[in-house]
Parts: structure tokens; C-alpha cells; sequence
């Protein structure tokens, strides 16, 4: 048995003395785990980067099997983002959602191809990463997950127009019309998150990150019995600082 398929690496163990235990996300196989023989030599250690983009190869005498795997590399995102701690953030937070929440061999084409068009995004303006598209990102997965949000009318009046806030029970949204003497129980929803426009601000990834956070904490990972993994706490921390550097005018440090 084998294949070869573009691939976003995800996690990377070491193993023995020279190999790793590497888990990637593929476009048509989904996620799968294998063995890198040699992968910790100087040699190789630059390829096996979490977040790279690679050409993997993989190969087992049985399907089930973990395999070994070689790989070819098609862009080191990590090497471009060393000097940017967001942007490394944001790449780890990916990752680490994909690695925790995606069952293996399960196919994600869809999701794949958002997560390469980010990473690359991300590679190509890691000064200013596109935190916005990461957001949306994250969206997708719920939906790949079946857990997805509907934020196209509101719940109460069934317009489209004036969307404020996300019913925490029901993930559908709800107008500032509609959220009446509710809306301190609601959550609030970032204009970002409905146009692919905008970008947002800080204070508005902030609070896009609060609203993806619970879901994914509620509909993934709290059925799992775990908190959300330590990579998106992290990314929260971030997004934190971030505020409290703009509201003292530090903004240009934090992106440092």
C-alpha cells in the first residue's frame, strides 16, 4: 500500500534515536500518522517542521499499518515566520486544532485546501498576519466537524440585515434588533466574520476568538472530556496582549 499526496504537517515526535513520529493532514487521505526514519538528522530536520507544506509519500505493506514516510518540500512556512511570535502562534494554533479535533483517515479536502491558502497567506505577510482569515478558518472546522455555525439570518426576525450577536445554545445569530433585553446572555459577533472583506481590528479578533473558542469548547472538545488544546489557549493570550498593546500604544511592539 502507498500514496503520495500534498500534506501540512501537523505534529512531530521524536522517536528512537534519529526517526519521528509524524502526523500530517493530506488533501484526499486526511490525516495520517507514519514513521520518519532519519527525520531528527541534519539533514532532514528542516523539512519536518510543523506547518510546512510538503509532498508526502507514504508506504506499509497493510493499509492499517503506520507506514513509513518520505516527503519532498513545497514551502517552509516555519522558516518565514521565526521572527513574528503572532504569526507562529496562529500556525501552532492550527495545527494543533487539526491534530486534536480531526479523526484519522478521514477525508477534509476542503478544509485542507482553506488551512494551505492561510498558511500561505500567513508565510507571505507574517508582520502582519492575516488573523481575520484564521478566524473564518476556524469556522470551517466547526462546520467539517458538524458543528457548524449559521450566521446568514437572525433567529428571532429571520433578516439578514444587522447581525449582532450568536445565541450561545443554538450557534445561530441574532440581530441587535431581535437580541431585545436578551442580549447580555448572547454572544457577541464581529462584523469580520460575515464578510470576507474585512478584516477586523484587534478588539473584533479578540472577540472572534472568544466566540469560535466556545463553540469549539463546547461541540468538540468538551464531548472529548479535554480542555481546548494549549496552542489556542495561547493564541487567546496573544490576541489579549495585542489589546492591551493597542489601547496603550505599544501595538507596533506586540507585532515584533
Amino acid at each position: 500500500m502507498e500514496w503520495e499526496e500534498p500534506a501540512v504537517i501537523l505534529k512531530v515526535f521524536p522517536h528512537g534515536e534519529s526517526s519521528l513520529l509524524v502526523t500530517v493532514l493530506t488533501q484526499n487521505m486526511g490525516v495520517y500518522r507514519a514513521m520518519v526514519r532519519g527525520g531528527r538528522s541534519r539533514r532532514q530536520s528542516g523539512l519536518w517542521q510543523v506547518g510546512n507544506l510538503i509532498l508526502a509519500r507514504w508506504k506499509a505493506r497493510l493499509a492499517e499499518q503506520l507506514g513509513h514516510m518520505t516527503a519532498e518540500l513545497v514551502r517552509p512556512i516555519a522558516a518565514f515566520l521565526l521572527d513574528y511570535p503572532l504569526a507562529l502562534t496562529l500556525l501552532s494554533s492550527a495545527c494543533s486544532l487539526c491534530h486534536e479535533a480531526l479523526a484519522e483517515r478521514e477525508q477534509h479536502e476542503t478544509l485542507f485546501v482553506s488551512l494551505t491558502h492561510f498558511l500561505s497567506a500567513l508565510s507571505v505577510s507574517p508582520a502582519e498576519p492575516p488573523v481575520a482569515l484564521y478566524l473564518r478558518w476556524e469556522l470551517l472546522l466547526l462546520r467539517e466537524l458538524g458543528y457548524g455555525l449559521d450566521l446568514s439570518i437572525c433567529a428571532v426576525t429571520q433578516k439578514s440585515e444587522g447581525l449582532a450577536y450568536v445565541s450561545p445554545r443554538s450557534g445561530r445569530a441574532v440581530s441587535e434588533e431581535g437580541a431585545g433585553e436578551w442580549k447580555d446572555r448572547l454572544l457577541p459577533l464581529p462584523t469580520f466574520l460575515l464578510n470576507e472583506a474585512d478584516e477586523g481590528d484587534n478588539e473584533q479578533w479578540l472577540m472572534g476568538a472568544r466566540l469560535n473558542g466556545y463553540f469549539l469548547q463546547r461541540a468538540v472538545f468538551s464531548v472529548q472530556h479535554r480542555p481546548l488544546p494549549a496552542a489556542r489557549e495561547r493564541l487567546m493570550a496573544a490576541l489579549c496582549r495585542t489589546v492591551d498593546a493597542a489601547s496603550s500604544g505599544q501595538e507596533g511592539e506586540e507585532r515584533v
